[in-house]
């Protein structure tokens, strides 16, 4: 694991996307953070629940979940160390989705009327909490065209990509190496494809020389290569590092 230089991954986070001056700092490291932990595949706040919280991911990777009538599961969005997924909720009454870790994961939980009283008192905060939010919305964008109009593939490149892109700008993983302990059964409910297909495509990917994989340790050994067959553009992350990785 890469030494993080910052303590505090929110601060990081915002750093990456955003001006924090010293003021902003200090007013976000003064957030009271309620720590819980959870194993792999729990829900951590369920669709239709009223949030009076939301929480920052500390360790370990959550996703945003949705099933159909029929019971399957699509995850729509990862979340990394420094992101809080559920910003959104500080506006809206009713959560439309299911946050689930998608392994085990370390949260900081911070109390909404902590947040908008923030946000009330300091318009910087605000605009950056808004950025933040608005680059999830460009995630969710590549996502479905992702999703939608590239084959099996390139979806799969292309995914992986954005976790090294984003594991990389947090400091949490060195170079193009990174542990993902995620199941066949993730990538196949985040990509669309059945967990069959996922291990095929990583195959592909394997012996053409683009990836090495050994466990939960994932290189990848041709950068180069892996983002032209990801189809990827780090533009939509918003990152002030994304394009020079």
């Amino acid at each position: 694991m890469a030494h993080v230089p910052s303590p505090n991954l929110l601060i990081r986070k915002l750093q990456n996307i955003s001006d924090l001056t010293q003021s902003d700092v200090a007013i976000l490291e003064a957030i009271p953070l309620s720590k819980r932990d959870c194993a792999a595949n729990e829900d951590i706040v369920r669709e239709g629940d009223g949030p009076t919280h939301s929480f920052v991911v500390l360790e370990g990777l959550v996703g945003t979940t949705k099933l159909t009538g029929e019971g399957k599961r699509q995850i729509t969005s990862f979340f990394v160390p420094g992101d809080i997924p559920d910003l959104h909720g500080m506006h809206l009454s009713v959560l439309d989705c299911t946050f689930s870790s998608l392994t085990r994961t370390s949260l900081g939980f911070m109390r909404h009327d902590t947040l908008r009283a923030i946000c009330d008192r300091h318009a910087s905060i605000a605009t950056i909490f808004w950025r933040s939010t608005l680059i999830d919305a460009a995630i969710y964008r590549e996502w479905v065209t992702n999703v939608g109009r590239r084959d099996a593939y390139t979806r799969m490149a292309h995914i992986l990509c954005e976790l090294i892109v984003r594991l990389h700008s947090m400091g949490v993983i060195e170079d193009h190496v990174a542990n993902l302990p995620i199941t066949r059964a993730v990538l196949a409910d985040a990509l669309g494809l059945s967990t069959v297909h996922v291990n095929r495509v990583l195959q592909e990917l394997r012996r053409n020389g683009l990836i090495f994989t050994e466990g939960t340790r994932f290189h990848a050994v041709d950068w180069a290569g892996l983002v032209r067959a990801g189809d990827f553009d780090a533009t939509y992350l918003h990152q002030r590092t994304a394009n020079t990785f």
